[in-house]
């Protein structure tokens, strides 16, 4: 596994780096990349199903798991996703990475009835729909595709626009977008990568100097990059804006670094006002910042910053539709901390009463959030922790044991 030693000097390096303090402020021509514009069907407030990948290297495959009404889980089904999962490099160790085998957020994405996963052992992007009657069975459409990189980490999907965007971080690092259709499956909408000069390998040496997760922003009108940089090696990390004009990629990106961040990781889009977008986004020196970028992109402003006592690897994040707050996990610390993403203030951080090491990726629907814990090598077994954060206290309701699937289990995502 990745050594905490390495870990915490990696992320103590750049917490120097980044000492404060910080100033804070308040597709036309081709039908392919065209955008939906039909209306869409309201979001139900409460999950069906939630689902996250083996990352198996003998064979990739995503879980999906059944929610109650309560919000509670039970089994489901496992489909295999035609490649293989992969880990990263342990930069102390050399040996294979885990529990966070991808240094990455967001594996694998739904929405919709489209489900989205990488295979980072393969360098593949595979596509499966999920049947209107039972959120657990899934089908492949078509066959998985060439990310025109290598080693895959992180996936975004946008129904509006018909599009899905892979980032790869080895030896081919960077962004490659793609036609997504739930009939024909997955399409390249160029065959040139989006190149980010990281110098890595494949598979790549983490967790600094990595992709850490793209996502589309609230009107998916731009695609969003975290880059992990590693102040030990003296490079910086930096956020990627690519613009979707009519629904189609551009070709090129604009590359930032927010004042005040080092390391870059999980993030989610904080709802708001049509011209400009406010991310939210851990980092693992520190804790979080929430960060502005108005429209057109250009340079991101810090609005909030927020240091987590007793942090370790606060990599994770996802936003509450209920609650508006945002929640972090952390790899070596098992406690959930919620964080207001508008004020940067600490609203509470509780100790999870189970035996994991700590979580990483996680996702929100109605009263819960659920965080994958992929436990450790030879210790542990992989589960997913089901929390209220309805109340006035975060509360523990569930831990769901993923009998084998090992600790390179990566993502969750969620169908609502």
């Amino acid at each position: 596994m990745v050594s905490a030693a390495y870990i915490l000097s990696v992320f103590a390096a750049a917490s120097a780096v980044i000492a404060g303090p910080f100033p804070l402020v308040a597709r036309a021509a081709n039908s392919s990349c065209t955008a939906n514009t039909s209306p869409k069907a309201a979001a139900q407030p409460n999950a069906k199903a939630i689902y996250l990948l083996t990352n198996d290297a003998a064979g990739n495959s995503i879980v999906a798991l059944k929610v109650a009404a309560d919000g509670t889980l039970s089994d489901g089904s496992i489909t295999p996703t035609g490649g293989n999962g992969a880990s990263g490099t342990d930069g102390k160790t050399k040996a294979p990475a885990a529990p966070d085998a991808l240094f990455s957020q967001s594996a694998l994405k739904v929405e919709g009835s489209m489900l989205v996963a990488v295979n980072a052992g393969s360098n593949t992007l595979t596509m499966m729909t999920i049947a209107p009657d039972d959120p657990t069975k899934l089908t492949m459409v078509g066959r998985p595709v060439d990310t025109l990189g290598e080693f895959p980490v992180s996936v975004a999907l946008s129904g509006k626009n018909s599009l899905a965007c892979v980032a790869n971080t080895g030896a081919k690092a960077g962004l490659a977008c793609f036609d997504a259709d739930p009939k024909k499956g997955l399409t390249p909408l160029s065959q040139s990568l989006i190149e980010f000069p990281l110098g890595q390998s494949t598979p790549p040496v983490g967790p600094g100097n990595t992709v850490s997760q793209t996502l589309f922003n609230e009107d998916q009108s731009m695609l969003l990059t975290t880059v992990k940089g590693d102040p030990t090696k003296n490079t910086t990390g930096f956020l990627s804006t690519l613009p979707i004009p009519d629904g189609c990629p551009a070709a090129k990106d604009t590359r930032s670094s927010p004042p005040g961040t080092a390391l870059l990781f999980g993030s989610a889009i904080v709802p708001g006002p049509k011209n400009k977008t406010t991310l939210f986004a851990t980092d693992a020196s520190f804790g979080a910042a929430t960060i502005s970028l108005p429209h057109p992109p250009s340079s991101p402003h810090l609005l909030a910053r927020t240091p987590i006592p007793h942090q370790k690897a606060s990599c994770w994040a996802a936003i509450s539709p209920l609650t508006k707050t945002a929640f972090v996990t952390d790899v070596a610390v098992n406690h959930l901390v919620e964080i207001d993403p508008a004020t940067g203030d600490l609203k509470q951080s509780v100790l999870l009463p189970n035996a994991n090491p700590g979580m990483i990726d996680l996702v929100a629907a109605g009263r819960m959030v659920y965080a994958l814990s992929p436990g450790t090598v030879g210790e542990g077994k992989a589960n997913v922790v089901v929390v209220d954060v309805g109340g006035e206290r975060i509360r523990q309701v569930q831990v769901f044991e993923l009998g084998g699937v090992g600790s390179s289990a990566q993502g969750l995502a969620v169908l609502v």
